[in-house]
């Protein structure tokens, strides 16, 4: 799941497993069948987030299921994503009443990560103050923390993209100092936040991009508001130009599909069109 060469080309094309918004591992294993593909990126199964009826038996049966996990993604009870000034007062770690509470929760969903298999573990680390805000310190130094507890147990963890602009997460990583700290690439976050643009963003942060959704959106069209997510290639990200760039930079980690609009059976009908937009801008 690391860079290589420059030129490379991404090695495992899959799905984020809360797009399908299954519920047990013999359904994802049923749906990822039926689009042809065996890799996916799992939700760690926190009930907030997308749960499993496998409770604390998932690994053993993700494990057991075959298919390739590519890392695991946490999401934290109470984020609300309402509104995007709802998401800010209440996502990740961006509220200093809920840090504690979240950093516990990180350490479960580290061990999950380990049971898992696995090396990798995303998730939205808030939005990030900036520099000169009186609050940026604290926030760097419960991220700081978070990369410790993550690498104590042979853990990295990848920060998802679009809640800040690539500038201000490239001087965060940077100041933090933290090898084990990386970035969750989604370009669509950042057209959906209105933070900036993507193809410019993978420049920035490539050196530290540990995992890649593929997702389209469009920008806003009043400011303060949500963008609008569109079935991949219909959008403002240029998917075509957004994967070359990836290949240019050396990125070869995965590219998981992620969809969040619809019922399951749309869902389902957007990623295999997604699948076929990835498969005819990489052959």
């Amino acid at each position: 799941m690391s860079n290589s060469a420059t030129g490379s080309r991404p090695t495992v094309v899959g799905v984020c497993s809360w797009s399908l918004q299954v519920t047990s591992i013999p359904e994802l294993t049923r749906l990822l069948s039926g689009l042809g593909i065996d890799a996916v990126q799992i939700a760690c199964g926190d009930p907030h987030h997308a749960s499993w009826q496998e409770g604390d038996d998932l690994p053993k049966a993700a494990l057991a299921s075959g298919l390739k996990l590519t890392g695991a993604m946490l999401g934290f009870p109470g984020e609300d994503y309402t509104t995007p000034q709802t998401i800010k007062e209440s996502g990740g770690f961006g509220n200093p009443a809920d840090r504690a509470e979240r950093l516990d929760r990180l350490r479960w969903a580290v061990d999950r990560t380990v049971a898992l298999g696995l090396t990798d573990l995303m998730l939205h680390a808030g939005f990030l103050p900036e520099e000169g805000d009186a609050g940026r310190s604290a926030m760097l130094d419960t991220l700081a923390k978070a990369g410790q507890i993550a690498a104590e147990k042979g853990i990295t963890l990848a920060f998802e993209t679009g809640q800040e602009t690539a500038d201000l997460l490239r001087k965060t990583l940077d100041d933090l100092k933290s090898p084990n700290l990386k970035v969750n690439f989604d370009p669509a976050n950042m057209l959906l936040y209105d933070m900036g643009d993507p193809i410019r963003a993978v420049e920035i942060l490539a050196p530290d991009i540990r995992s890649v959704h593929v997702k389209d959106a469009n920008r806003p069209t009043v400011k303060g508001n949500w963008g609008e997510e569109v079935p991949l290639g219909q959008g403002q990200v240029n998917i075509a130009k957004f994967l070359e760039t990836l290949k240019r930079v050396g990125y070869s980690g995965p590219l998981m599909v992620e969809r969040e609009v619809g019922d399951q059976a749309a869902r389902v009908r957007d990623i295999r069109h997604g699948l076929d937009v990835i498969a005819n801008c990489t052959k």
